[in-house]
């Protein structure tokens, strides 16, 4: 069984998510230049709200770090424990499982391991460590200088004990990490400890043409003197306003694999995912822009199989009218799309849909405006079919 999500969200103006160079995502579709929100900084947006608002228990959370080295090194002293052997600690043990540091320390790339996960890891080393501290003085308080080298003789990972080996390697285990196992993972160092990402999450892209514009903005000197004239800076930002179709899907399926079949922690994963999706808002810019602006429509539908984003509904741009503007035209075009969709196909089989929306009005197609929904109804429904499946 799938879930969609299909949101429409309109933005004041904002640069939400930036290129290079600093201007605001975009893209060519449909002939013209669209305003884009990559995929990227919606699931990190999705991320930080699961912690953010609550949605999700400590232990169910992951981080993405390259910095695990220095974290583990940080709780082993924490634990009075001396900080150059903290160190070369946390080094041994992550050579021992095949996640070598630079010479800053840091991994060299970005591991996305469950908070769990890493306080075991931590609590392995400190079980373990006079064997990955390798030979070297003791430990206790800090030696002068010349009595211990800046960093401590690591243990071969080689001679290290396989049983040891094998606790440390926890470090890659989902267990509960619902964002792992919604976003999945790769570690090209160790292909078997891959997970396959139980959701999609497409670009955000306007559902018109729309254009980049220019602040030209200036600062005051508050201690300038009477006599003195002009701007203490100047400068200019880029931003754009518009309204985004936002899409995304879950196999529920895949997100049950890889929870370990843990049913109830999958529907808890499944509505922090919704509430999640919905509260997402990019932080760029956002201290001089406060582009806090929530979706107009969410509509989720619950299919037993199969995919559909509706980015088409706007292969031709909608337009602003003396009777509609971007948002209630992109309602109207989501649903005529949604119709044309369904004559063609069929309804998706044994299929669930529920819309909720600022603009009962403008909906058609996939509800009429009495079928329409308050949010918490939404996630309430969508919570509920969930777990009849489960049980099913």
């Amino acid at each position: 069984m799938n879930l969609e999500l299909h949101i429409l969200q309109s933005f004041s103006p904002s640069n939400l998510n930036r290129d290079d160079t600093g201007s605001p995502k975009d893209c060519e579709f449909g002939g013209v230049r669209r305003a884009r929100i990559s995929s990227q900084c919606l699931k990190r947006s999705i991320r930080l709200a699961f912690e953010d608002q609550g949605l999700l228990e400590e232990e169910s959370l992951a981080v993405r770090t390259r910095k695990i080295g220095a974290e583990v090194a940080r709780r082993l002293t924490a634990k009075e424990k001396d900080e150059t052997e903290a160190k070369t600690v946390a080094d041994t043990a992550l050579a021992a499982v095949g996640l070598g540091a630079g010479k800053s320390g840091d991994s060299q790339y970005l591991l996305f391991v469950p908070k769990s996960a890493l306080a075991r890891f931590s609590e392995t080393c400190l079980r373990n460590w006079e064997v990955l501290r390798g030979p070297g003085p003791s430990a206790g308080p800090a030696p002068a200088p010349k009595a211990l080298p800046a960093k401590a003789p690591a243990k071969k990972v080689a001679e290290l004990p396989k049983e040891i080996i094998k606790e440390l390697e926890c470090l890659f285990e989902v267990g509960k990490a619902a964002d792992v196992a919604l976003f999945g993972r790769m570690i090209a160092d160790r292909p078997k400890d891959n997970v396959v990402a139980a959701s999609q999450v497409a670009h955000a892209l306007s559902t018109h043409k729309a254009d980049l514009e220019f602040d030209f903005y200036t600062a005051v000197d508050d201690l300038q003197t009477d006599g003195e004239t002009g701007a203490g800076m100047m400068g200019t930002v880029e931003y754009n306003a518009a309204c985004f179709y936002r899409y995304a899907n879950l196999d529920l399926r895949q997100l049950r694999r890889n929870l370990g079949g843990d049913e109830a922690l999958m529907q808890e994963t499944v509505e922090a995912f919704l509430q999640a999706s919905i509260a997402a808002i990019p932080s760029g810019k956002q201290n001089s822009m406060a582009a806090q602006n929530p979706p107009s429509l969410v509509l989720a539908v619950i299919r037993k199989s199969g995919f559909w984003s509706l980015t088409n509904a706007f292969l031709k741009p909608v337009r602003a009218t003396g009777t509609a503007d971007f948002v209630t035209a992109s309602i109207d075009a989501l649903g005529d799309y949604w119709e044309r969709l369904t004559t063609m196909y069929g309804e998706p089989e044994n299929a669930w849909v529920g819309v909720s929306t600022l603009h009962p009005e403008a909906v058609r197609g996939f509800a009429t405006a009495k079928d329409v929904l308050a949010i918490s109804d939404l996630v309430t429904g969508v919570s509920a079919r969930v777990a009849s499946a489960a049980k099913g």
